[in-house]
């Protein structure tokens, strides 16, 4: 069983509608801060389990959940108007297909469609109309009247009475980030390492627990100190004794800590419970109870190697389950594969499923390119190493105050000589590009040729010098300074007698390229720079 689609209103971040296609496998959402990654995976949890932040949000629930200006504008209207309002309301549905669906089928849905799934919706209980309106007559309303609302779940077919208990698909939710504890026990993990259980050997578990508060009482010492406290006690008048947790159904769950290598779960390091939590995820041996893994920024608190493993856990053992994950790891993205790749962007989704298959595979084995540095900012400048970027970085600034690119929401990411594959993705992406290239000796093939089929593009401009014989960012730079070798000489800190002519500067500069570089960026001193890089750093291109 997966999840189609999830529509999510007025929740978090969502202000009104927003809907989110899920493909059935492995989904790697990315997106700015703010974007909704997180949003999207709280929502999807909280409508499977009816958790938020670990707890039943039933008895946490405060206004903090809704979308700040949906409860701005509410309260604005209460304070114009002098009325009761229409109070806000969230809305999730989930959209499902599989085995036990069927029972879920029907167009209770905001798309009035014949489909299977469900709704969890917080809105205002109607029974407690008459007590609102009494408040809003007394007036000074300034936050969101949550004790007048109740959470509810339904199924597309109508029936009123489902609880997240009896929803046929189930979510672990894997947050490396946050270490969320209850009665000093992680609560993921203590529920996931009972539903590896069965029920006998839960009854077995609860037995056990039940002979060792016989046996605590029991104990010589405790015996002592009971009874110490009954006759020196001025509690109360009825017996007052210390014992072990047995009121509660289920008490072994939050008394009982997991350890691994000796010490308690929660005490480990934050990289090592989330390749734990995930492991157990994917193993999970009741399917049915666990067939969605929601998985926050894996990339936190693990090193390369780790991470490494981690992915190819995902990947090689996931057991056909559904997998949702947040992240802003290149490395993630491109090893998981690009063409899952969900960008939210202002409360659209760009996806990028219609790339070239050699792209995909590139990407994939060669992963340290830094992909979503393109996907995710405003502007781009490709260049095709590190001394080409240390340049173009240096020509910016000095045309737009000593800003840095980035400062002005330009990013120059060097690629290699991977262009093609880049201009690939910002085409699907839109996203504005400049590309700062050298000619290498044969502008006709290089550039022309190469770049043929971007030549009349909107978003994509190829900027090279056409002079053969300039045919790398060096002689370039050369050639621009030729009436102040001077300058250079000192700039370059080389002998003036060793290095006299602009053939032995450019040789030299050529023979170290990121020192020379360096250099020229560092300097306070004035030189040209090539007229194909000032032309890609123009601020009407920005």
């Amino acid at each position: 069983m997966n999840i189609t689609k999830v529509h999510i209103e007025n929740f978090k971040t969502f202000k009104g509608s927003f809907k989110l296609t899920l493909n059935k496998g492995v989904n790697i959402l990315v997106g700015d801060n703010e974007a909704g990654k997180s949003t999207i995976i709280e929502a999807i949890h909280l409508a499977l389990t009816g958790l938020y932040n670990g707890k039943y949000l039933r008895n946490e629930l405060s206004q903090y959940v809704f979308n700040n200006e949906v409860v701005a504008e509410y309260i604005q209207g209460l304070e114009e108007n002098n009325v009761a309002q229409s109070l806000p309301k969230i809305l999730i549905e989930v959209f499902i297909e599989g085995e036990e669906a069927a029972e879920f089928e029907g167009d209770g849905n905001s798309e009035k469609a014949k489909v299977s799934g469900f709704s969890l919706r917080i809105e205002f209980d109607e029974n407690c109309k008459k007590e609102y309106e009494d408040l809003v007559k007394l007036g000074g309303i300034k936050t969101l009247p949550i004790e007048y609302y109740n959470v509810s779940w339904s199924s597309f077919a109508r029936n009123e009475s489902i609880t997240p208990r009896t929803i046929p698909i189930k979510s672990a939710l894997i947050d490396s980030s946050s270490n969320k504890l209850q009665n000093g026990s992680d609560i993921y993990i203590s529920r996931i390492v009972k539903e590896f259980l069965e029920s006998n050997e839960v009854v077995e578990i609860s037995q056990a627990h039940r002979k060792m508060k016989e046996s605590f009482m029991e104990n010589d010492a405790i015996k002592k100190i009971n009874e110490k406290i009954k006759t020196a006690s001025k509690i109360s008048d009825k017996k007052v004794e210390i014992s072990v947790e047995l009121s509660s159904k289920n008490a072994w769950e939050s008394s009982l800590m997991t350890y691994l290598e000796d010490v308690p779960f929660h005490y480990i390091g934050k990289g090592e419970q989330c390749l734990v939590k995930t492991k157990l995820a994917l193993g999970h041996k009741k399917a049915k109870e666990a067939n969605l893994i929601l998985l926050e920024e894996p990339e936190n608190h693990l090193s390369y190697s780790k991470l490494n493993q981690l992915i190819s856990d995902i990947k090689n053992d996931n057991g056909g389950k559904q997998i949702l994950i947040s992240t802003h790891s290149s490395f993630v993205a491109n090893k998981l594969g690009l063409e899952h790749l969900i960008l939210l962007n202002d409360k659209k989704t760009i996806r990028l499923n219609e790339l070239s298959a050699g792209t995909y595979k590139f990407f994939e084995k060669l992963s340290g390119y830094d992909t979503l540095r393109l996907i995710l900012c405003k502007k781009a400048i490709l260049v095709e190493g590190d001394s080409d970027e240390l340049i173009v970085q240096k020509a910016f600034m000095l045309n737009n105050d000593g800003k840095l690119p980035i400062e002005k929401g330009v990013d120059v990411i060097s690629v290699g000589t991977s262009f093609l594959r880049f201009l690939e993705i910002s085409e699907k992406i839109g996203t504005k590009v400049a590309v700062v290239t050298d000619n290498d000796g044969d502008y006709e093939n290089k550039i022309t040729k190469k770049y043929e089929a971007y030549k009349n593009s909107t978003t994509v401009k190829i900027y090279g010098d056409n002079r053969n014989n300039l045919n790398t960012l060096e002689p370039q730079i050369v050639e621009a300074n030729k009436d102040n070798i001077d300058l250079l000489q000192e700039i370059l800190e080389i002998d003036k007698n060793k290095y006299d002519t602009p053939e032995k500067i450019s040789k030299y500069m050529q023979n170290n390229k990121t020192n020379s570089a360096l250099k020229i960026f560092d300097t306070t001193k004035q030189i040209v720079f090539p007229q194909y890089i000032l032309d890609a750093i123009k601020k009407d291109e920005q």
